[in-house]
Parts: structure tokens; C-alpha cells; sequence
């Protein structure tokens, strides 16, 4: 039997894929905090692109896992979107935000699986043309 908070972390990563989200990471943090399982964080060229991404997880999960957030947060403006899902938490930031609040730096202890979520599906890196500031 599949987990199916495993499963809801999958479909939400592939919606954000789906939406042309970048640099996505899946920090398990389950060990580290009761909060949530895990931490789910992408990159968006854009305030309008992480409303786009923010809607079409959503949306597959409203839909394929029969789902709702327990809160989304962040909206207007757009620059850091949080969709709290309970067992787990999706952040879609603009890339200067992220930057900026560093939560893989806040939650370096936290394992990275994104690979066990993000498998068979593209994912996409930085565009070439973005310029990318030291986070150290």
C-alpha cells in the first residue's frame, strides 16, 4: 500500500513541475519538527508564475487526492506563496525571496528526497540567463 502522504507530496510536485516551477526541493523534516513531514520549496520566474503554480497544485490535488489546504497564505503579492497541507508544506517562492529567506539553509539538518518525488519527471534547473546571488 502506498503512503498516501507520499502520494499527495508526488502529485503536488508534479502540478508545480507541470507549471514550469524550477529548482525544486523536497526536505523531509519530519524528524526535525511536528509541524510537517516534509517541506516542499520551488523557484517561479515571476509573482504571476508562483500564483500559476500555486493554483494548478491546488487544483490536481483538489482534484486527484480529493484534498483542500488547511490555510494558503501569501498570495497578494506573490513573492513567497505557502500551501499547508497538514502532513506537509509547499513554499513557492520568487527567485530574489527565496534567496533572501534561505529556508534550505534554515532547515539544512533536513534531509533532501526530492528525488524519491520528482521521479520520471523533468526537473527543470535555473534558466541559463538567471542571475544567481551567493546564499552563503
Amino acid at each position: 500500500m502506498k503512503d498516501p502522504i507520499q502520494q499527495r507530496v508526488r502529485s503536488a510536485v508534479a502540478a508545480a513541475l507541470d507549471k514550469k516551477a524550477f529548482d525544486l526541493d523536497v526536505l523531509a523534516v519530519g524528524d526535525l519538527t511536528s509541524i510537517a513531514d516534509y517541506f516542499v520549496i520551488c523557484s517561479a520566474n515571476s509573482e504571476r508564475q508562483t500564483q500559476a503554480i500555486a493554483d494548478g497544485i491546488l487544483e490536481k490535488l483538489r482534484k486527484e487526492e480529493r484534498v483542500k489546504p488547511l490555510t494558503v497564505e501569501g498570495t497578494t503579492p506573490g513573492r513567497w506563496i505557502l500551501l499547508d497541507f497538514g502532513d506537509f508544506i509547499f513554499h513557492v517562492f520568487t527567485e530574489d525571496c527565496r534567496r533572501f529567506y534561505g529556508l534550505e539553509r534554515l532547515w539544512g539538518d533536513a534531509p533532501n528526497v526530492k528525488s524519491k518525488f520528482a521521479a520520471g519527471a523533468a526537473v527543470v534547473q535555473a534558466p541559463r540567463n538567471a542571475r544567481r546571488k551567493k546564499t552563503s
